[in-house]
């Protein structure tokens, strides 16, 4: 489907763009180095005040939203009892995995990890590379990604654990971001709770990470408002009700997620690609439906940029945010730092949707991609609130709530 037609150009481009992930201060990046912190781990402050324990266990829910908990919290008693005392923390940029996994296990904003898409530009390549489940043989996660990771640090001085599914083991995504300690893989729900308890309780010390994938599959094949969902929703509430009743004592039980999500209608998702103006001048298209990078071809200059931004609005006018690399830079969307080999990595124009729509480039994508329901990427509420909610501590293991005032 080509781009709607009869769109308000001026009223997208007089729209101040959204604000910034809140990196260093309640982010994913922060909930790691917290965590460490208060295990006693040299080196990270404990940002989001914490409470002390012998052992910290976070879980991380993919594509579990803020507002979707909010929304479809009559699926999830256990973990909506937690919700007024939990806190809102922003997703990385964009608001994909590989960009919040990428900080979460580094601490580190985007524009230092440099995971800072699904897919993004390899410059020494010149070609798309992924991010996430799909690595190019040319890419070496290690060295795309080479700062220490939190769980690496935290392994030099305590027992130190990731339990998740089995073929994530030594996926390109954990040796990049979440290398360090004993992977534990375990493939089903109660498997995965079973595992972590055992290793926790095996040990006085400990920081864990627990991964949860059901519920983003569910979102994109179904939608996050389909009877899958809250099925994946039910069953995440019940295991975390499990988890949190058979922890050890001196256990923090911290749940998080990497992005919201946003279901898109059929007919509002377009194929940029069939509007020549859209594309003119542009070498490479990555990025995710709801958040694309565009390549300039080196010779397009500040007017080719400026021209192409210009389309953009004049095409999508106020469904999207449009910014040059510079504005999304100075903006914060990356982080305070952009290191000189990540700045390449990012695209010259970056489109933000702004209302339910999704964005293709069909002449590389796959069709099937359009049938992708749920999807994120741009910095919508619904896509960068994520919760911070405390399952279980040492001084109140079984009662919700005691994680300070919630947010509204």
């Amino acid at each position: 489907m080509s781009s709607p037609s009869g769109t308000d150009s001026s009223s997208a481009s007089a729209e101040r763009l959204p604000p910034a992930p809140e990196y260093g201060r309640s982010s994913v990046a922060d909930v790691l180095t917290s965590s460490a912190a208060v295990l006693g781990v040299p080196g990270f402050e404990n940002s989001l005040k914490l409470p002390a324990a012998k052992r910290v266990c976070v879980v991380m829910v993919d594509g579990l939203g803020w507002s979707l908990l909010k929304q479809r919290g009559g699926h999830a008693p256990f973990l909506r009892g937690f919700m007024p005392s939990g806190r809102v923390l922003t997703a990385a940029f964009p608001t994909t995995t590989a960009a919040s996994l990428g900080s979460l296990g580094t601490g580190l904003p985007p524009g230092e990890h440099g995971m800072v898409g699904y897919d993004v530009l390899d410059p020494e390549q010149d070609k798309v590379v992924n991010m996430l489940g799909n690595w190019d043989a040319g890419v070496d996660p290690q060295r795309w990604q080479p700062y220490p990771t939190v769980l690496e640090q935290a392994a030099e001085h305590l027992p130190v654990a990731s339990v998740s599914l089995p073929r994530f083991a030594d996926s390109a995504m954990t040796r990049a971001a979440l290398r360090g300690g004993t992977f534990i893989g375990a493939t089903g729900v109660h498997a995965r709770v079973a595992a972590a308890v055992e290793a926790l309780a095996g040990s006085p010390r400990m920081l864990m990470y627990l991964y949860w994938n059901e519920l983003d599959k569910a979102g994109h094949k179904h939608g996050a408002q389909s009877a899958q969902w809250g099925y994946q929703l039910e069953e995440l509430d019940s295991a975390m009700k499990l988890l949190a009743a058979r922890l050890p004592a001196d256990t923090l039980l911290l749940l998080t997620a990497d992005h919201g999500m946003v279901d898109i209608a059929p007919e509002h998702r377009y194929d940029f690609s069939e509007d020549p103006a859209l594309i003119a001048g542009v070498r490479h298209t990555a990025g995710e439906p709801r958040m694309v990078h565009l390549y300039l071809e080196p010779d397009a200059g500040d007017s080719g940029r400026d021209a192409l931004a210009a389309a953009w609005r004049a095409a999508y006018g106020a469904k999207v945010w449009v910014a040059t690399r510079e504005e999304a830079i100075e903006a914060g969307y990356f982080g305070p730092v952009v290191t000189e080999s990540v700045l390449p990595r990012i695209g010259d124009v970056l489109i933000l949707a702004r209302e339910p729509i999704a964005l293709y480039d069909l002449r590389r994508m796959k069709a099937s991609s359009l049938e992708v329901v749920g999807q994120h990427g741009s910095l919508t509420r619904a896509e960068r609130e994520v919760p911070l909610l405390q399952l279980a501590a040492p001084a109140s293991k079984r009662s919700p709530g005691s994680q300070g005032k919630g947010k509204k």
